[in-house]
């Protein structure tokens, strides 16, 4: 028997919407419709109904299963308020988790409200261009840029100011140029505030207001551009490719180098102390240095105008051979699955650590202090290293010709600092310096406080046929206080090709991996393994006993999560809805994982392989005559030692 249809009105941050539905449909009926009315990159397993906009009974829709609307009471035109979450987002893409039945893709092709998984996955990072010199059209139309940087865009990031008692001559409610809004550029707030480099979107501000006049709706034109010093392919004059032809249209203009302005990322925040601790416990024991990638997100520093702060939530160590003076990295077969633990989670690489620790031998702890205003900060191999990653990473902005500009990857030096402590330094390099190397022009010296520009020849003295090397110089203060222009051939400082970062822990600590006690992954060398005991252990399992809220409680560790991909047990469901427990730490959805059937394989192996109970002791056994007790397997041997095998 059908029902008399009801109006039911919904309202969110994003404004009000009404729906007609059947009083005797289920509430997860209603979710395709309430997407419909919400932005498309919400998160369809956050979606909460509540019956007050505050202080009322909040209800996820996907826990009503099985509930009808007329059961609650819902008559016609009650309100009904939605809160709800967005996607994770990662550098120039937002993060589309994987579609299973417990966390459906946000589509509109459904019937009767049942979600419908898409037959392939999409995909998360930009395609790589053919071409660094390749113009997009209108690349504003075609870019997928980060959610941050969108907000950020939206944002106009002026500073205001209160009135100033001494110069303003006007009431409460006028303005005057001194007390004004500051641009987020503002020499003087930045010097005011110890700010030494502009945040991207600051200087994005800077140059589009010389480049585009939005106040006269002109013709737009996109105002970031990558430098370019490698010969243009497909020189329109018709003169043969080069090595065999040039001229002034396709060879790279002289360079001149110039400390970079601004930095794409302002602020590196580490989520927990133990974090650096941990990596650190691979030099305390073996006395080596040790490389890590960093992983985590991006959020808006609001420190900085328009600032943005890279958020390290885990460090994995990739194999490698470790030594006293540096490290090499060995083949890495695993990186696309520790990249898709990291999607899972909301992750994505977001820098690189290493250690320069030498040990002062005081007994004391401290260390060598190495890096200092009298040596160097970053070495040029150090500088090649980091340029070389960040050209892996670029950042994908509608704000640029070619769709990417720069990158959001850090460097990170754990070193010692003047008082003998342990510190660690943040870096990136400039633009300039990536495309330097993209273009085989400069390579480290011996010396570190140095980059070589490479010379045009070959080693047997004839013309270099694989890079062009044009001029390159250098601007510095003289003895005389005259800014004066220097050739970089053949060395010039490395303090031109990078900037710094400031760095930080929060205040309260409120890791993702709040139960990182694993062992880390490639530490064979000072004795530390993942074993499948190891595993047993930490997720409850002893012999017959299972504790399974033990284990929920437990996969908040990045490298188990690691490791457990890397055993293949699970579904791709089942490690979506593992890696969401991981990271939102809920229960619920806990006790949900326990009943799948990989994590039910999963105990299986973990029961029959892995963690054991200890033996019982045997028992001691008092003999007289002798004094104390001994055991009686000493007693056994003994005996069987003075008899006869015939």
């Amino acid at each position: 028997m059908s029902s008399k249809s009801i109006l039911l009105r919904f309202e969110s941050r994003n404004g009000q919407f009404r729906l007609t539905v059947n009083p005797i449909d289920q509430f997860p009926s209603l979710l395709s419709k309430i997407l419909d009315n919400l932005p498309k990159d919400v998160d369809s397993r956050t979606i909460t109904l509540s019956n007050k906009p505050q202080g009322g009974e909040d209800r996820l829709l996907t826990s009503l299963g099985g509930v009808a609307i007329e059961r609650v009471g819902l008559k016609h035109g009650d309100k009904l308020y939605i809160k709800y979450k967005e996607q994770p987002q990662l550098n120039g893409n937002s993060v589309a988790p994987e579609a299973t039945p417990l966390q459906p893709y946000n589509s509109s092709n459904r019937l009767n409200g049942l979600p419908i998984l898409p037959s392939e996955d999409t995909p998360v990072a930009p395609l790589a261009q053919t071409s660094p010199t390749t113009i997009i059209k209108n690349p504003w139309e075609i870019v997928q840029q980060s959610s941050l940087d969108v907000r950020l865009d939206k944002k106009d990031g002026k500073i205001p100011r209160s009135l100033d008692q001494k110069m303003c001559r006007h009431g409460p409610k006028g303005m005057c140029d001194y007390c004004m809004p500051l641009e987020p550029y503002s020499p003087q707030y930045l010097e005011e505030k110890k700010i030494k480099h502009l945040s991207f979107h600051s200087h994005l501000r800077k140059i589009n207001s010389a480049t585009n006049k939005p106040e006269l709706k002109s013709s737009y034109m996109p105002p970031l551009s990558e430098p370019y010093y490698r010969v243009k392919p497909d020189c329109p004059s018709g003169h043969p490719q080069w090595p065999d032809g040039i001229c002034t249209k396709c060879q790279p203009s002289a360079i001149t180098l110039q400390p970079q302005p601004f930095r794409m990322v302002d602020h590196v925040e580490f989520a927990s102390s133990s974090l650096i601790d941990s990596f650190l416990n691979f030099w305390r024991i073996g006395g080596v240095q040790r490389v890590a990638l960093l992983y985590g997100h991006y959020e808006e520093y609001t420190e900085v105008p328009l600032g943005i702060k890279a958020v390290v939530e885990a460090i994995y160590e990739p194999p490698q051979v470790d030594e006293i003076d540096g490290c090499t990295l060995n083949e890495w077969d695993n990186e696309k699955d520790i990249d898709e633990v990291a999607r899972l989670c909301g992750l994505q690489k977001v820098g690189v650590i290493f250690t320069d620790l030498i040990d002062a031998g005081a007994g004391d702890g401290s260390v060598v202090c190495k890096r200092h205003i009298d040596s160097y900060y970053l070495s040029s191999l150090e500088v090649i290293f980091s340029a070389r990653l960040q050209a892996q990473n670029p950042k994908a902005t509608k704000w640029s010709d070619t769709g990417r500009f720069g990158s959001n990857f850090i460097t990170c030096v754990v070193s010692g600092d003047e008082d003998g402590g342990i510190s660690i330094s943040s870096f990136q390099v400039s633009n300039s310096a990536v495309e330097m190397v993209r273009a085989n022009i400069i390579e480290p010296s011996a010396d570190p406080t140095v980059m070589l520009v490479q010379g045009s020849e070959e080693a047997d003295g004839s013309e270099s046929r694989t890079r062009y090397i044009p001029e390159v110089f250098y601007r510095r203060i003289n003895e005389y206080g005259a800014s004066v222009q220097e050739n970089a051939k053949p060395s010039f400082p490395v303090e031109y090709l990078y900037v710094t970062l400031t760095h930080g822990f929060p205040k309260e600590s409120a890791s993702m991996f709040n139960a990182s006690d694993f062992p880390i992954e490639n530490r064979e060398a000072i004795g530390e393994g993942q074993e499948l005991r190891t595993v047993a252990k930490k997720l409850g399992v002893s012999g017959e006993k299972i504790e399974g809220e033990k284990g929920i409680r437990s996969v908040a560790d990045f490298h188990l999560l690691c490791f457990l991909h890397g055993m293949g047990i699970l579904s791709k469901e089942e490690e979506c809805l593992l890696c969401h427990v991981a990271r939102s730490h809920d229960l619920a959805e806990g006790f949900q994982l326990l009943n799948t059937p990989g994590w039910a394989t999963l105990l299986a192996i973990l029961q029959e392989s892995g963690e054991r109970p200890p033996k019982r002791p045997p028992p001691a056994t008092f003999q007289a005559g002798r004094k104390g007790y001994f055991e009686d397997s000493e007693s056994l041997a003994k005996r069987f030692k003075g008899a006869s095998l015939r």
